[in-house]
């Protein structure tokens, strides 16, 4: 049996043997000695840029030469029945590999899956996983030129191996192939997952479904499920029907819609955690049942974004007896072991202004208002635990008196996530990873629920379940969460999935640009609903030069959008050319990264290309003129338009000087800063991400 068990703190460095004609193998052996002696991470380096597009990147793999040539004749099997999830897995990832590949294979693969003397793929497990934290999903997975050998101890890692060698089908002339290779790979972390948010703007089921299918491509394996805030209440309730009926605006998923998820994520090795926001964040709830509020009603669903007032009354016992009924029929839905409750933001103004609440904190010795939110948590638990569930909560609800079972989700940050591990918490890491504030696939990659410089100890460490994604949805709609997600979340995956020594920036863009455009074939529509909302823009077929300006713009960061003359509600269209950008500009990235090996190197190749770009966006401002005449809601981007014209400009100039080894008039140096400062003003909530790079080539001027 070539699979064996893997310890979990064994590292690997990656080696990289590949045979060629004529070399001698003493001489190849001492330049890989060599290598590994004087340059480590060399051989590592090598291998990653010259042959794999995988991510998340696998903790050991060593290429052994060759290759496994794809045809028709091309068989799978292995040993289990037609309806187990990894029988489902490889009908996927046989309608994959076809799909890519064009290939009309012999093998039946929709019901024909056993062993045969045709078989090229074998795969096998040992046992079946559960979908528990800590549940094991490492797999071994070898290439020879003449088959392919999947193992792995429990089937959730037969899983993570079928889309690893999916990224590993590569082309040349002669057709498809995998390389020939050892790899083994388990996770870093335990809790790899994907916060969606259904309800400050509802969700429907085929988004979710669809990027379900992303997460496993990157071996994510929790979706955390956001289902109620101020903004909506999104589940069916029998027992309470009013909660959705009146709390939802109709936008709500049956509880049939929801098994139907949650069976399609089992299938997938994917865990659903259900979020329900208390006490806090429950403007909803109280739309319906206004009696279990801190204030008198009515209410109505909140329409703007931040923090309301509405909070649950933690002195009433009806409010325990109302919460028990409803976790009750939430738990037998959801069966995860693991329930989310919120605890955030919650603003302790109607608890300050409520006289009975103030007399119950007193005559039980309650302090302040967390005091009585740990009170609150604490009932919740108990609730929660007689119907078998383990509670998750975000910072807040961690107070003196919180039994140690309780797992905190840090969204404050590195701070508050060791302060918790200490005190014996399992915890969570959010912060850093908050995909909604556009941030950089650089910044979230490189953040670490346990970076190299965690000041916690070994056993401590062993607290830290992982990390999640989390997708806000103030801003986004079905129509443009695909791209809030997508690719970035990729290189989150990788940071919870691979080794804590992966940490290649510049590698991790190479190949994110791969998985990309891999990511499509799942369903997920960050690439393709660019081009849609373009054309629906300019009410025309012809967006070449809006294509161009969105290629090198970015939404505005944080939540800065809220601040710039624009009042958001959940009712505000998201349809603007600011929706249509993506979150980071690859493009842009690329363009600064050519200036400045061009500054080192002075290459007159790296020059010409910089000078393509710029010809291009300082032309591109007069076409696109043509198109925003006959679209009003276009106008508003005309200044980002005449911005990038005039950078282009800037940076064109400053490429002349440069290889021609010349300076700059200082009267005209400062007319040009002044220029460049104002294309650093946000216009039409954007911004332009090709800046910097033109900066790079202005302020060599200045030297």
């Amino acid at each position: 049996m070539l699979y064996r068990k893997v310890s979990q703190d064994q590292k690997y460095s990656v080696s990289h043997y590949t045979w060629q004609p004529g070399i001698r193998l003493q001489l190849l052996l001492l330049v890989i000695i060599a290598l590994f002696c004087f340059h480590p991470g060399a051989a590592e380096e090598k291998l990653k840029s010259t042959s794999l597009n995988l991510m998340p990147w696998p903790v050991k793999a060593e290429i052994t030469g060759g290759q496994f040539r794809l045809a028709e004749n091309f068989y799978l099997g292995g040993e289990v029945k037609p309806g187990h999830r990894v029988f489902k897995a490889g009908a996927r990832f046989m309608s994959r590999l076809a799909g890519r590949t064009g290939l009309f294979f012999e093998q039946d693969y929709l019901a024909a899956q056993e062993i045969s003397d045709r078989t090229k793929f074998f795969y096998h497990f040992d046992q079946p996983g559960q979908l528990v934290p800590g549940e094991d999903e490492s797999y071994r997975l070898e290439i020879y030129p003449e088959k392919i050998e999947l193992k792995a101890r429990t089937d959730l890692g037969l899983l993570r191996g079928f889309e690893t060698l999916l990224q590993l089908l590569s082309s040349d002339g002669q057709g498809y192939f995998f390389p020939c290779l050892r790899l083994e790979d388990f996770p870093r972390f335990t809790w790899r997952g994907l916060l969606i948010d259904s309800s400050r703007h509802f969700m429907p089921v085929d988004v979710i479904k669809r990027n379900l299918l992303a997460m496993s491509a990157v071996k994510l394996n929790v979706l955390h499920w956001h289902l109620s805030d101020d903004q909506g209440f999104r589940v069916e309730s029998k027992v309470f029907p009013r909660l959705h009926q009146l709390g939802s605006d109709g936008c709500y998923y049956s509880q049939e819609e929801i098994k139907e998820i949650i069976q399609l994520a089992s299938e997938l090795g994917i865990r659903i955690v259900p979020e329900f926001d208390l006490p806090g964040h429950s403007t909803s709830w109280f739309v319906a049942y206004p009696e279990y509020a801190s204030a008198p009603g009515p209410y109505q669903i909140e329409r703007k974004f931040g923090v309301s007032l509405p909070v649950f009354n933690p002195t009433l016992e009806k409010t325990y007896k109302f919460l028990d009924r409803f976790l009750k029929e939430m738990t037998a839905l959801f069966p995860d072991p693991y329930f989310h409750l919120g605890g955030d933001e919650v603003d302790p103004k109607q608890w300050q202004e409520n006289p009975e609440i103030q007399n119950f904190m007193k005559k039980n010795n309650i302090p302040n208002e967390p005091a009585l939110q740990a009170y609150f948590n604490r009932r919740l638990l108990k609730i929660l635990t007689k119907y078998h569930k383990k509670m998750v909560g975000w910072d807040e609800i961690y107070q003196p008196g919180l039994p140690q079972d309780v797992v905190i989700q840090s969204w404050r940050g590195q701070e508050a996530l060791v302060d918790a591990v200490r005190k014996g918490y399992q915890c969570l890491l959010s912060n850093g990873y908050y995909i909604d504030l556009m941030g950089s696939a650089e910044k979230h990659y490189l953040n670490d629920p346990v970076p190299p410089d965690s000041p916690l100890t070994a056993e401590e460490k062993k607290l830290v379940l992982g990390g999640e994604a989390t997708m806000w949805a103030e801003l986004v709609s079905p129509e443009t969460v695909d791209s809030r997600i997508w690719p970035r979340t990729a290189a989150i995956a990788e940071r919870l999935w691979s080794p804590v020594e992966t940490r290649d920036v510049d590698e991790m863009y190479r190949r994110l640009k791969v998985i990309n455009l891999r990511l499509e074939e799942n369903g997920v529509n960050h690439l393709k609903n660019q081009p849609m909302m373009l054309r629906r823009l300019a009410q025309s077929e012809q967006i070449k030069s809006l294509e161009v300006l969105a290629a090198v713009s970015e939404p505005i960061k944080g939540y800065s959008r809220h601040s710039q003359g624009k009042l958001y509600s959940s009712l505000s269209p998201l349809t603007r050319f600011v929706d249509a950008c993506y979150s980071e500009s690859l493009q842009a990235r690329d363009f600064k990264r050519l200036v400045e090996d061009f500054l080192k190197s002075r290459d007159r190749r790296q020059a010409e290309e910089i000078k393509g770009y710029l010809q291009l966006w300082q032309a591109n401002h007069q076409e696109l003129m043509a198109i925003v005449a006959c679209s009003p809601v276009l106008k508003e981007i005309i200044p980002l338009s005449e911005n990038l014209a005039s950078i282009s400009d800037i940076g064109l100039e400053a490429l002349r000087l440069i290889l021609n080894s010349k300076k700059i008039d200082p009267a005209r140096l400062q007319t040009r800063q002044k220029v460049l400062e104002e294309a650093r003003k946000p216009v039409a909530e954007c911004e332009l991400a090709v800046l910097p790079g033109v900066e790079l080539l202005f302020n060599y001027l200045k030297k």
